[in-house]
């Protein structure tokens, strides 16, 4: 899986082609040393020697530190050790036609803690627990998209863009995003003023241009999303999500998040975490995180009501 198949860049007609190369290569160098499918890796190696510590580089370290901080801040909803987890699922196997008994998901939980994770700063190790696994999904196309706006930046580029799948849009000055409600075939109830409440059970049957959820725009941030529309499992009728809480083992039932901060990296992070919340810990983790980073979001929960943030609809149009 390898992260910059779907990452979009604009920037001027004035610069050159020759500028899409230095980013690009940038995107694979964090493809190549971090994503946790790219074998040889050092996330792979960790994987790999699961159990043992595993020699890597300032860069491995200062990375997983950051992971680490956040899985704290969110109470350990976002874990990275969730691989075994996700795999009990079946969301790795062709056909996947049952629900996991909970003796099973209770066994493999037990594999599921980022405090497992051993970072030696000094001499630049890293050791997880035996049978455990690191999934670097959630968060390293945001990371490999901060390098290259970095980079962008050093070159005096002014205003640009970057998309890596629609789940992390970084702008570089002002640009509008259109966000698109998870379940386009349902109506918006909306209050007096525009405000979006709900999305309902009533079936849309208008145009889907004017069943998005808003028009938001950003200047020098990220808008972090996180949904299940694409990534499920379907089993007797029922669809179960890749977004699966570390705490209960089961796929979240919310049904999209949406986050601005500062920071791809970070966004992504939280987007994931946040996304097994409930509105009341969502609007409580916000708050903690505010006092570290810039950050305004909403919930969609799983009755399809919104939560917003108090700052959030200052950047809706």
């Amino acid at each position: 899986m390898f992260i910059y198949t779907n990452i979009k860049i604009k920037i001027p007609d004035s610069f050159e082609n020759k500028v899409f190369d230095e980013l690009f290569e940038i995107l694979e160098d964090v493809n190549k040393n971090y994503n946790s499918y790219s074998k040889n890796s050092y996330i792979d190696k960790i994987n790999k020697n699961n159990g043992k510590f595993v020699q890597v580089n300032e860069e491995t370290v200062n990375l997983l530190e950051k992971v680490v901080h956040f899985s704290e801040i969110m109470n350990g909803e976002y874990d990275i050790t969730i691989m075994p987890l996700i795999k009990l699922w079946g969301f790795y196997k062709e056909n996947s036609d049952k629900i996991p008994e909970n003796l099973e998901i209770k066994k493999i939980k037990k594999l599921v803690d980022y405090k497992k994770i051993i970072i030696d700063k000094k001499n630049l190790k890293v050791k997880i627990d035996k049978n455990q696994e690191i999934i670097t999904g959630s968060f390293i196309k945001a990371y490999a998209i901060d390098k290259a706006i970095q980079k962008m930046k050093e070159l005096k580029i002014d205003d640009a863009i970057i998309n890596a799948g629609g789940s992390s849009i970084v702008a570089i000055n002002g640009w509008g995003i259109i966000v698109e409600n998870p379940e386009p075939e349902k109506k918006l109830l909306k209050n007096d003023d525009g405000k979006i409440l709900k999305i309902t059970k009533e079936k849309y049957e208008g145009n889907d241009e004017y069943n998005d959820l808003f028009e938001i725009e950003i200047k020098d941030l990220t808008y972090s999303t996180s949904n299940q529309v694409n990534t499920f499992l379907e089993i007797d009728g029922e669809k179960y999500g890749h977004i699966i809480s570390p705490k209960t083992g089961f796929p979240a039932k919310n049904k999209q998040i949406g986050i601005i901060t500062e920071n791809a990296f970070f966004g992504d992070m939280i987007s994931t975490g946040l996304y097994n919340q409930t509105p009341k810990n969502f609007h409580e983790i916000i708050k903690k995180l505010s006092k570290e980073i810039k950050i305004e979001g909403y919930l969609i929960d799983e009755n399809g009501e919104i939560h917003y943030t108090d700052g959030f609809l200052e950047y809706v149009k």
